[in-house]
Protein backbone atom coordinates (compact mmCIF):
# COMPACT_ATOMS: atom_id res chain seq x y z
CA UNK A 1 0.00 0.00 0.00
CA UNK A 2 1.39 3.21 -1.13
CA UNK A 3 1.12 6.03 2.48
CA UNK A 4 2.02 8.48 0.03
CA UNK A 5 -0.70 8.90 -1.88
CA UNK A 6 -2.33 12.07 -2.20
CA UNK A 7 -6.37 11.31 -0.67
CA UNK A 8 -8.91 13.27 -3.20
CA UNK A 9 -11.20 13.92 -0.48
CA UNK A 10 -10.23 13.02 3.01
CA UNK A 11 -8.28 16.28 4.73
CA UNK A 12 -5.47 16.23 5.50
CA UNK A 13 -2.87 19.07 5.67
CA UNK A 14 0.12 19.68 3.16
CA UNK A 15 2.84 18.51 5.92
CA UNK A 16 2.90 18.10 9.28
CA UNK A 17 1.32 15.98 11.77
CA UNK A 18 -2.56 15.91 12.11
CA UNK A 19 -5.21 14.67 15.51
CA UNK A 20 -8.12 15.36 16.38
CA UNK A 21 -10.77 17.67 14.32
CA UNK A 22 -11.71 20.32 16.78
CA UNK A 23 -14.06 23.75 16.27
CA UNK A 24 -16.10 22.17 13.28
CA UNK A 25 -18.32 25.20 12.53
CA UNK A 26 -19.78 26.55 9.70
CA UNK A 27 -19.35 30.50 9.58
CA UNK A 28 -20.08 33.29 7.17
CA UNK A 29 -20.67 30.84 4.37
CA UNK A 30 -18.28 28.04 4.73
CA UNK A 31 -17.02 24.72 7.27
CA UNK A 32 -14.22 25.62 9.09
CA UNK A 33 -12.43 22.75 9.70
CA UNK A 34 -9.68 22.92 12.95
CA UNK A 35 -7.64 20.43 14.34
CA UNK A 36 -4.64 19.51 16.22
CA UNK A 37 -1.67 19.76 14.48
CA UNK A 38 2.24 20.10 14.88
CA UNK A 39 3.16 22.04 11.54
CA UNK A 40 6.90 21.30 11.29
CA UNK A 41 7.04 17.61 11.93
CA UNK A 42 5.59 14.24 10.81
CA UNK A 43 5.09 13.21 13.79
CA UNK A 44 3.66 14.11 17.62
CA UNK A 45 5.54 15.45 20.70
CA UNK A 46 8.37 17.28 18.64
CA UNK A 47 6.61 20.80 19.38
CA UNK A 48 4.10 21.90 21.17
CA UNK A 49 0.11 21.25 19.60
CA UNK A 50 -0.95 24.31 17.29
CA UNK A 51 -5.02 24.75 16.06
CA UNK A 52 -4.29 24.18 12.16
CA UNK A 53 -7.00 25.37 10.17
CA UNK A 54 -8.77 24.72 6.87
CA UNK A 55 -12.56 25.59 4.86
CA UNK A 56 -14.18 24.08 2.73
CA UNK A 57 -18.26 24.57 1.04
CA UNK A 58 -18.37 20.77 -0.43
CA UNK A 59 -16.16 18.59 2.15
CA UNK A 60 -14.87 17.71 -0.97
CA UNK A 61 -11.69 20.34 -2.01
CA UNK A 62 -10.49 22.04 1.07
CA UNK A 63 -7.96 25.29 1.56
CA UNK A 64 -5.77 25.37 3.69
CA UNK A 65 -5.12 28.74 5.78
CA UNK A 66 -2.76 29.62 8.24
CA UNK A 67 -2.47 28.24 11.68
CA UNK A 68 -5.31 29.62 13.75
CA UNK A 69 -3.79 28.99 17.37
CA UNK A 70 -0.21 29.08 18.38
CA UNK A 71 0.68 27.73 22.15
CA UNK A 72 2.36 31.38 22.41
CA UNK A 73 1.04 32.01 26.27
CA UNK A 74 1.90 30.74 29.71
CA UNK A 75 -1.10 29.67 30.14
CA UNK A 76 -0.60 27.34 26.77
CA UNK A 77 2.79 27.09 26.05
CA UNK A 78 2.96 23.21 26.23
CA UNK A 79 0.11 22.64 23.79
CA UNK A 80 -3.08 24.50 22.59
CA UNK A 81 -5.13 21.32 22.65
CA UNK A 82 -8.72 19.79 21.36
CA UNK A 83 -11.82 22.16 21.98
CA UNK A 84 -15.04 23.24 20.17
CA UNK A 85 -16.32 26.18 18.62
CA UNK A 86 -19.31 28.62 18.31
CA UNK A 87 -20.73 31.37 16.66
CA UNK A 88 -22.53 34.21 19.07
CA UNK A 89 -23.57 37.54 16.83
CA UNK A 90 -20.94 38.06 14.13
CA UNK A 91 -18.27 36.71 16.59
CA UNK A 92 -16.60 33.04 16.34
CA UNK A 93 -14.94 31.29 19.51
CA UNK A 94 -12.70 29.00 19.73
CA UNK A 95 -12.60 26.89 23.30
CA UNK A 96 -9.73 24.42 23.85
CA UNK A 97 -7.38 22.95 26.79
CA UNK A 98 -4.85 25.06 27.69
CA UNK A 99 -1.79 23.05 28.86
CA UNK A 100 1.30 23.82 30.54
CA UNK A 101 3.94 22.23 33.08
CA UNK A 102 4.58 23.31 36.14
CA UNK A 103 8.30 23.20 37.97
CA UNK A 104 7.77 19.84 38.79
CA UNK A 105 6.74 18.75 35.07
CA UNK A 106 3.08 18.27 35.70
CA UNK A 107 1.12 18.75 32.94
CA UNK A 108 -1.96 21.42 34.14
CA UNK A 109 -4.34 21.68 31.67
CA UNK A 110 -6.86 24.33 31.79
CA UNK A 111 -10.00 25.85 29.80
CA UNK A 112 -9.22 28.60 27.48
CA UNK A 113 -11.06 30.75 24.76
CA UNK A 114 -9.69 32.63 21.68
CA UNK A 115 -12.26 35.05 19.52
CA UNK A 116 -12.44 36.07 15.88
CA UNK A 117 -14.67 38.53 13.52
CA UNK A 118 -13.07 37.26 10.25
CA UNK A 119 -12.98 33.28 10.79
CA UNK A 120 -8.79 33.83 10.25
CA UNK A 121 -7.60 35.80 12.76
CA UNK A 122 -7.80 35.28 16.25
CA UNK A 123 -7.54 37.03 19.99
CA UNK A 124 -7.11 35.26 23.02
CA UNK A 125 -9.11 36.18 25.99
CA UNK A 126 -7.98 38.02 28.51
CA UNK A 127 -8.99 36.71 31.36
CA UNK A 128 -7.47 33.17 30.06
CA UNK A 129 -7.67 30.68 31.22
CA UNK A 130 -11.37 30.93 31.95
CA UNK A 131 -11.58 27.85 34.11
CA UNK A 132 -8.18 27.23 35.56
CA UNK A 133 -8.55 23.80 37.26
CA UNK A 134 -11.11 20.53 38.02
CA UNK A 135 -13.50 20.67 40.31
CA UNK A 136 -13.64 17.80 42.90
CA UNK A 137 -15.94 15.62 40.23
CA UNK A 138 -12.39 15.85 37.71
CA UNK A 139 -9.11 14.99 37.70
CA UNK A 140 -5.91 16.14 36.27
CA UNK A 141 -7.18 15.02 33.02
CA UNK A 142 -9.50 17.94 32.50
CA UNK A 143 -9.81 19.00 29.05
CA UNK A 144 -11.65 19.00 25.74
CA UNK A 145 -14.40 21.36 26.01
CA UNK A 146 -17.62 21.12 23.89
CA UNK A 147 -20.24 24.20 24.29
CA UNK A 148 -23.38 25.09 22.92
CA UNK A 149 -26.12 27.36 23.73
CA UNK A 150 -29.80 26.11 24.74
CA UNK A 151 -31.92 29.04 25.20
CA UNK A 152 -30.69 31.80 26.73
CA UNK A 153 -27.53 30.20 28.17
CA UNK A 154 -24.54 28.32 27.17
CA UNK A 155 -23.30 25.27 28.48
CA UNK A 156 -20.14 23.54 28.27
CA UNK A 157 -18.87 20.37 29.26
CA UNK A 158 -15.49 19.03 29.30
CA UNK A 159 -13.72 15.92 29.83
CA UNK A 160 -12.13 14.13 32.54
CA UNK A 161 -12.45 11.69 35.33
CA UNK A 162 -12.89 10.66 38.97
CA UNK A 163 -9.65 8.76 40.12
CA UNK A 164 -10.77 7.29 43.24
CA UNK A 165 -14.54 6.59 41.63
CA UNK A 166 -12.84 5.07 38.58
CA UNK A 167 -15.35 6.78 36.42
CA UNK A 168 -14.86 9.06 33.17
CA UNK A 169 -16.89 11.90 33.92
CA UNK A 170 -18.02 14.54 31.52
CA UNK A 171 -18.40 17.64 33.66
CA UNK A 172 -20.93 20.73 33.08
CA UNK A 173 -20.50 24.54 33.17
CA UNK A 174 -23.18 27.34 32.88
CA UNK A 175 -22.27 30.95 31.53
CA UNK A 176 -24.55 34.13 30.26
CA UNK A 177 -21.50 35.31 28.51
CA UNK A 178 -18.99 32.84 27.13
CA UNK A 179 -16.36 34.04 29.64
CA UNK A 180 -17.28 33.23 33.63
CA UNK A 181 -18.29 29.71 33.94
CA UNK A 182 -19.89 28.00 36.66
CA UNK A 183 -19.78 24.43 37.70
CA UNK A 184 -23.14 22.61 38.10
CA UNK A 185 -22.21 18.73 37.99
CA UNK A 186 -21.39 15.71 36.41
CA UNK A 187 -23.26 15.43 33.13
CA UNK A 188 -22.82 11.89 32.65
CA UNK A 189 -19.98 9.29 33.60
CA UNK A 190 -19.24 5.66 32.35
CA UNK A 191 -17.70 3.12 35.39
CA UNK A 192 -14.96 1.59 35.11
CA UNK A 193 -12.90 4.15 33.01
CA UNK A 194 -9.83 6.94 33.70
CA UNK A 195 -11.28 9.69 31.94
CA UNK A 196 -13.24 10.74 28.41
CA UNK A 197 -11.98 12.88 25.82
CA UNK A 198 -13.52 14.99 22.61
CA UNK A 199 -16.81 15.57 23.71
CA UNK A 200 -19.86 16.82 21.68
CA UNK A 201 -22.78 18.41 23.17
CA UNK A 202 -25.79 20.07 21.01
CA UNK A 203 -29.89 20.20 20.56
CA UNK A 204 -31.23 17.20 18.64
CA UNK A 205 -35.00 18.46 18.29
CA UNK A 206 -36.32 18.37 21.42
CA UNK A 207 -33.93 16.22 22.57
CA UNK A 208 -29.43 16.63 23.81
CA UNK A 209 -27.09 14.44 21.57
CA UNK A 210 -23.94 14.36 23.73
CA UNK A 211 -20.67 12.10 22.26
CA UNK A 212 -17.75 11.25 23.76
CA UNK A 213 -14.72 9.25 23.24
CA UNK A 214 -14.79 7.22 26.72
CA UNK A 215 -11.38 5.53 27.72
CA UNK A 216 -10.37 2.67 29.53
CA UNK A 217 -7.00 1.24 30.45
CA UNK A 218 -6.65 -0.65 27.92
CA UNK A 219 -9.04 0.34 25.16
CA UNK A 220 -11.88 2.87 24.51
CA UNK A 221 -15.18 3.59 22.21
CA UNK A 222 -16.86 5.94 20.88
CA UNK A 223 -20.07 6.98 22.12
CA UNK A 224 -22.96 8.82 21.26
CA UNK A 225 -26.34 9.62 24.03
CA UNK A 226 -29.66 11.02 22.91
CA UNK A 227 -31.81 11.75 25.56
CA UNK A 228 -33.25 14.73 27.91
CA UNK A 229 -32.32 17.37 29.85
CA UNK A 230 -34.60 18.64 32.30
CA UNK A 231 -33.08 21.18 35.34
CA UNK A 232 -29.51 20.58 34.37
CA UNK A 233 -30.04 16.91 34.31
CA UNK A 234 -29.35 14.28 31.28
CA UNK A 235 -31.65 11.13 31.19
CA UNK A 236 -30.38 8.97 28.30
CA UNK A 237 -33.24 7.85 26.26
CA UNK A 238 -30.94 5.94 23.46
CA UNK A 239 -26.77 5.40 23.20
CA UNK A 240 -24.74 4.02 20.15
CA UNK A 241 -21.30 3.38 19.22
CA UNK A 242 -21.03 4.08 16.10
CA UNK A 243 -17.94 3.50 14.66
CA UNK A 244 -16.02 0.51 15.45
CA UNK A 245 -13.13 0.19 13.03
CA UNK A 246 -9.89 0.01 14.64
CA UNK A 247 -8.87 3.59 13.03
CA UNK A 248 -10.56 6.65 14.06
CA UNK A 249 -10.75 8.40 17.42
CA UNK A 250 -11.68 11.23 18.76
CA UNK A 251 -15.03 11.82 16.76
CA UNK A 252 -16.64 15.45 17.12
CA UNK A 253 -20.01 16.61 16.14
CA UNK A 254 -21.59 20.01 15.38
CA UNK A 255 -24.50 20.92 13.74
CA UNK A 256 -24.52 23.33 11.06
CA UNK A 257 -27.26 26.21 9.52
CA UNK A 258 -29.27 22.96 8.06
CA UNK A 259 -29.42 21.42 11.19
CA UNK A 260 -27.86 18.68 10.50
CA UNK A 261 -25.56 17.66 13.13
CA UNK A 262 -22.23 16.46 11.35
CA UNK A 263 -19.36 13.95 13.00
CA UNK A 264 -15.75 14.16 11.61
CA UNK A 265 -13.45 11.69 13.41
CA UNK A 266 -9.49 11.63 13.32
CA UNK A 267 -8.56 8.70 10.82
CA UNK A 268 -5.33 6.64 12.14
CA UNK A 269 -4.39 6.89 15.61
CA UNK A 270 -1.89 6.91 17.60
CA UNK A 271 -0.14 3.74 16.46
CA UNK A 272 0.66 5.27 13.48
CA UNK A 273 2.78 8.33 14.70
CA UNK A 274 6.18 6.21 13.05
CA UNK A 275 4.32 4.04 10.72
CA UNK A 276 6.48 5.78 7.34
CA UNK A 277 8.26 8.92 7.25
CA UNK A 278 5.20 10.94 6.62
CA UNK A 279 2.15 11.51 8.43
CA UNK A 280 -0.59 9.16 7.02
CA UNK A 281 -3.50 11.33 9.32
CA UNK A 282 -6.59 12.60 8.17
CA UNK A 283 -9.74 13.26 8.55
CA UNK A 284 -12.92 11.41 7.97
CA UNK A 285 -15.97 11.79 5.88
CA UNK A 286 -18.70 13.53 7.36
CA UNK A 287 -21.26 11.64 8.19
CA UNK A 288 -24.86 12.73 9.48
CA UNK A 289 -25.97 11.70 12.75
CA UNK A 290 -29.50 10.41 12.56
CA UNK A 291 -32.05 9.03 14.33
CA UNK A 292 -33.68 5.57 12.46
CA UNK A 293 -36.29 3.52 13.94
CA UNK A 294 -35.76 4.44 17.03
CA UNK A 295 -31.43 3.69 16.53
CA UNK A 296 -28.66 6.63 16.58
CA UNK A 297 -27.39 5.86 12.79
CA UNK A 298 -24.37 7.79 10.75
CA UNK A 299 -24.30 7.97 7.27
CA UNK A 300 -22.70 10.35 4.59
CA UNK A 301 -23.64 13.72 4.12
CA UNK A 302 -25.10 14.29 0.89
CA UNK A 303 -22.61 16.34 -0.46
CA UNK A 304 -20.12 12.62 -0.48
CA UNK A 305 -22.67 10.40 -1.29
CA UNK A 306 -21.61 10.34 -4.92
CA UNK A 307 -18.71 8.37 -3.46
CA UNK A 308 -20.82 5.87 -2.32
CA UNK A 309 -19.99 1.98 -3.73
CA UNK A 310 -21.20 -1.14 -2.91
CA UNK A 311 -18.32 -2.80 -3.10
CA UNK A 312 -14.06 -2.74 -2.75
CA UNK A 313 -11.77 -4.93 -3.61
CA UNK A 314 -10.20 -4.77 0.04
CA UNK A 315 -13.54 -6.22 1.59
CA UNK A 316 -14.46 -9.53 0.69
CA UNK A 317 -17.96 -10.69 1.95
CA UNK A 318 -18.63 -13.60 4.07
CA UNK A 319 -21.68 -16.02 5.02
CA UNK A 320 -22.25 -13.70 8.04
CA UNK A 321 -20.85 -10.97 6.95
CA UNK A 322 -17.08 -9.60 6.09
CA UNK A 323 -13.94 -9.39 6.28
CA UNK A 324 -11.45 -6.07 5.45
CA UNK A 325 -7.78 -7.32 4.05
CA UNK A 326 -5.14 -4.90 5.62
CA UNK A 327 -1.33 -4.57 4.83
CA UNK A 328 0.63 -6.62 7.82
CA UNK A 329 -2.09 -6.08 10.00
CA UNK A 330 -4.92 -7.64 11.59
CA UNK A 331 -7.82 -8.08 9.26
CA UNK A 332 -10.86 -6.10 10.62
CA UNK A 333 -13.99 -8.73 10.92
CA UNK A 334 -17.40 -8.36 10.87
CA UNK A 335 -20.21 -10.69 11.82
CA UNK A 336 -23.76 -9.93 11.83
CA UNK A 337 -26.53 -9.34 9.03
CA UNK A 338 -26.03 -7.34 6.61
CA UNK A 339 -29.41 -5.44 4.38
CA UNK A 340 -27.59 -2.90 3.11
CA UNK A 341 -23.81 -1.91 2.17
CA UNK A 342 -21.98 0.88 1.46
CA UNK A 343 -18.04 1.48 1.10
CA UNK A 344 -15.81 4.39 0.71
CA UNK A 345 -12.23 3.98 -0.77
CA UNK A 346 -9.92 6.90 -1.01
CA UNK A 347 -6.28 5.51 -1.35
CA UNK A 348 -5.17 3.75 1.67
CA UNK A 349 -8.40 4.69 3.51
CA UNK A 350 -11.76 2.48 4.04
CA UNK A 351 -14.96 3.48 5.30
CA UNK A 352 -17.98 0.94 5.55
CA UNK A 353 -21.44 1.82 6.32
CA UNK A 354 -24.11 -1.38 7.55
CA UNK A 355 -27.41 -1.15 7.11
CA UNK A 356 -28.19 2.58 6.81
CA UNK A 357 -25.18 3.82 9.12
CA UNK A 358 -26.39 1.67 12.21
CA UNK A 359 -22.50 0.35 12.51
CA UNK A 360 -19.58 2.05 10.74
CA UNK A 361 -16.01 0.60 10.00
CA UNK A 362 -13.19 3.13 9.40
CA UNK A 363 -9.92 1.64 8.78
CA UNK A 364 -6.53 2.02 7.19
CA UNK A 365 -5.36 -0.75 4.51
Amino acid sequence: MDYKQKLKFHYKPKKGWINDPNGLVEYKGQYHLFYQHSPNCEAPWYEPMHWGHAVTKDFVSFTELPIALYPDMPYDKDGVWSGTAIVSGDVLYLFYASVAKDGQGNSIQSVSMAYSTDGINFTKCDANPIIKTFPVDGSKDFRDPAVTKIGNDYYLVIASGDVSKKTANLLLYTSSNLINWDYLGVLAEWQDCIYCECSSIMQFGDKLLVSTSVCKKDSHYFSIMLGDFIDNKFTVNTSAFIDKGPDQYAGQIFKDTKNRCILISWVSGWAYANFTDNNIGCMSLPKEILLKDGKIVAYPIKEVQGYLSDSDTNLKLTKDGFIVKRTNRTPVVYKGKINDLSVVKDGYVLEVFINGGEEVYTAVL
